[in-house]
């Protein structure tokens, strides 16, 4: 912290955190996002937009020149691990040029308290220069940013950007090329659990969809708050901490989130008051994709280690931009796995650069960005555990009720905190449930504390025309999406929404 405050890349506010500006990067650039295609990967990653391949000589070529520019600077070097499970623990070691990415490192990952383990050659090598760019037409590269990823030299090039966020999701990305080899099921998904280890619920969603908010329960103990695996034994998180969406963030809201940055967390392009110190979340002056790093074990009563055992209930989170999607609805089995296929959700603005307003989205395992193989690959392992230990899944909207997003309103946060409290404890199991008639969805009739109104959104609308043509639209949409999935049983395709 120091070191990132002299040499002026932070400030320190008056919660004690450490505030930093990140510059033209505010958000992931998937577009500049590399897997080097090797002898390990060619056979095994689905290439496209998505994966997109770079040569051998490409990477080697960065790498020549990052070993050339870390060798006249003074560096930082965190060595630690990520998988809190011990059979599938990855040690990892993170190298960056800026101070107050390390203490970001720090904060994310999984400390290495083994001496033994520190000596060790690492599973896998981060290396992060904002500083170092790349020179597209000779790379052969879309920009001057760059985030490769080398499975045969076990190593990650960073450069171009100063979005700490590329660190977190590069490991990763990593994890779930590797895991399900091993029969682990990588999840981009929160995870609690209630007072015994058996009690686990997992949270599915893209950024912006209510994870971190959802899952810091005050009711409940944190197991982590975005990347899992889930093993032969049950759940555990991959990270050590915790990176919240913090726009407007408040006490009242969020107390959890509020109180767990403090000395040593990380803020990212949150506004603040220069004399006074004193940050202003709901100014979104710099961007909307705000970051709050943190540890776990700022949050009370985080289970440490974070390990659980496997889980009675799966929520998938949506944020719908169309405002059609009932606010909680449970799912079938085959349901859950074309859902789990789709990840339908609208991208929320600041959370990828360009994106200034919601839009609808498909990104199948609720974070298609992040894995490298088939789809049909995580889908299987889901649905062979799903049916395993007889989980419930719910579909859960923490997007907009009674018209689209430009007419009407995000869901009440309180509101959804009670129905997702009552799929977890099991209160909609006594619920009357009727069907969607455009997806099929199974909707309950009443949950306690919740306007009944409410959790039918056709009623909602001002006009019910409007509100099935609008629901006709997404249909089609999801159809169209999932005509990409060629390899999937009759009934996960029925199990979609009606045209």
């Amino acid at each position: 912290m120091e070191k990132a405050i002299t040499q002026k890349e932070a400030m320190l506010t008056e919660k004690g955190a450490l505030l930093v500006y990140t510059g033209e990067f505010t958000g992931r650039s998937p577009k500049d996002k590399y897997i080097v295609a090797d002898s390990i990967t060619k056979e095994h990653v689905t290439w496209g937009k998505v994966n997109q391949p770079m040569s051998q000589e490409t990477f080697d070529s960065l790498y020549r020149r990052a070993v050339a520019y870390m060798s006249e600077r003074e560096l930082f070097t965190f060595e630690g691990a990520a998988g809190a499970d011990p059979k599938h623990k990855f040690s990892i070691r993170i190298i960056n040029e800026f101070a107050w990415h390390n203490l970001f490192a720090q904060q994310l990952f999984i400390e290495q308290n083994d001496l033994d383990a520190k000596k060790q050659e690492p599973d896998f090598t981060v290396i992060c220069l904002p500083g170092l760019k790349a020179d597209p037409s000779k790379d052969e590269l879309n920009s001057e940013t760059f985030i490769a990823i080398s499975f045969e030299r076990k190593t990650v090039l960073i450069g171009g950007t100063a979005y700490a966020g590329e660190m977190k999701k590069s490991v990763f990305s990593v994890l779930n090329y590797l895991l399900p080899f091993e029969g682990v099921l990588p999840m981009h998904c929160s995870a609690n659990r209630g007072d015994n280890s058996e009690d686990v619920a997992l949270f599915f969603g893209l950024s912006g969809t209510g994870k971190t908010t959802l899952s810091a329960d005050v009711e409940r103990y944190l197991i982590g708050d975005d990347e899992h695996g889930w093993s032969e034994s049950g759940v555990f998180n991959f990270e050590g901490g915790c990176y919240a969406k913090c726009i407007g963030l408040s006490q009242e809201k969020e107390p959890q989130i509020w109180d767990a940055i403090q000395y040593g967390s990380v803020l990212e392009n949150v506004a603040i008051d220069r004399d006074t110190r004193q940050l202003h979340f709901d100014d979104s002056t710099h961007t909307e994709n705000t970051r709050a790093a943190y540890s776990i074990a700022n949050i009370p009563g985080a289970v440490n280690p974070s390990i659980a055992g496997h889980p009675k209930v799966i929520i998938f989170l949506t944020a719908d931009a169309f405002g059609v999607l009932p606010p909680i609805s449970q799912l079938t089995k085959e349901q859950a796995m074309y859902h789990f296929l789709s990840g339908y959700t609208s991208k929320l603005a600041g959370t990828e650069r360009g994106v200034t307003e919601p839009e609808a989205t498909f990104s199948t395992c609720f974070g298609e960005p992040f894995f490298p193989l088939d789809p049909i690959v995580y889908a299987e392992l889901l649905g062979k555990k799903i049916a395993e230990h007889d989980v419930r899944v719910y579909l859960v909207n923490t997007g907009w009720s009674g018209g689209s997003y430009e007419v009407g309103e995000r869901i009440n946060l309180t509101y959804t905190r009670t129905m997702v409290r009552a799929a977890i404890n099991g209160d909609l199991e006594k619920a009357n449930y009727k069907q969607d008639s455009h997806f099929g969805l199974y909707v309950p009739d009443m949950i306690a504390g919740v306007p009944t109104e409410i959790l039918t959104p056709r009623l909602t609308w001002g006009s019910q025309k409007d509100y099935d043509k609008k629901a006709q639209e997404l249909a089609e949409k999801f159809s169209s999406n999932f005509n990409r999935f060629s390899n999937v049983s009759q009934a996960i395709v029925e199990a979609g929404p009606k045209i």
